[in-house]
């Protein structure tokens, strides 16, 4: 029998590290195929792949753990919640994008009936969002948080909606930013000490330009000084839908005007002091 060793922040087996092969611990993660299995589908325009959430759930909690996801968008990191027997806690801006998720986490069949995953329609920048966060922790019997996750919009790569409180409607950056900040600061002190947040986000293009949107989050969160990075992950993107069939065009539009096609993005991860 071996004698089960684990962090103390995940139920990894370290006597047997050598059979968690399918768990990364490379910084670039190239991806070939987004998970379809279950309930997730790539339907949603925006959404992340299942095994962004897979992966770090089960590097950064234990069963039983609570996870918030600040944009919860069509449910993928609830649903992994119920699959990997983690309590998730999920806040959606749009009313029908939440009920999407609704379903969609509902309709999910292999989970553990002990854990709960809780939908919040509401803003995520906002204040009064947080006390009910609180109060569903309480309902829970629950004090704090182990991980968040946060996959904002990219500012207005894409307009998920007409609302001016929607971050993709940013009038600019610097307004994206500080919306994005104040995010962080309502759950920060909710996350438990020494353990981690997540950061999922790309760069744009704007008149012709670069703009270093990631890091400019990054830098956006390092203003909290409890904070400390601990990786960088690069991870390809998959069949990005806005150049879906379109290859021979982008190559030629990169070729004509000295860019290169965006193919990355970014996983940030924090951990608290």
């Amino acid at each position: 029998m071996v004698r089960k060793k684990t962090n103390k922040i995940n139920d990894i087996n370290l006597k047997t590290w050598k059979k968690y092969q399918d768990i990364l611990t490379d910084s670039l993660w190239i991806i070939d195929e987004r998970d379809k299995s279950g309930v997730h589908k790539g339907d949603y325009h925006g959404n992340f792949i299942p095994q962004i959430p897979n992966q770090l759930i089960r590097r950064f909690t234990k069963k039983g753990d609570v996870v918030l996801d600040t944009f919860l968008g069509s449910g993928t990191t609830l649903i992994e919640c119920k699959r990997l027997s983690r309590n998730g806690i999920g806040i959606e801006l749009l009313p029908k994008v939440a009920k999407m998720a609704e379903q969609r986490i509902r309709q999910e069949s292999s989970f553990n009936k002990k854990v709960f995953t809780d939908i919040l329609v509401d803003d995520s920048t906002k204040k009064g969002v947080r006390q009910k966060v609180d109060r569903i922790l309480k309902k829970h019997k629950k004090k704090d948080i182990q991980f968040i996750i946060m996959h904002p919009p990219y500012h207005d790569i894409i307009k998920f909606s007409n609302r001016a409180d929607d971050l993709s409607n940013a009038k600019s950056i610097k307004e994206f930013l500080k919306l994005f900040g104040s995010v962080v600061s309502n759950f920060l002190d909710l996350l438990e000490n020494k353990h981690y947040l997540a950061v999922v986000i790309g760069d744009k293009y704007t008149n012709s330009e670069w703009i270093p949107l990631g890091f400019m989050t990054m830098q956006e969160v390092f203003n909290r000084d409890n904070l400390i990075l601990k990786s960088i992950l690069v991870k390809n993107m998959v069949n990005n839908r806005a150049k879906r069939n379109q290859e021979h065009l982008w190559r030629y539009r990169a070729l004509a005007g000295g860019f290169y096609i965006f193919k990355h993005e970014y996983i940030l991860l924090f951990q608290k002091k």
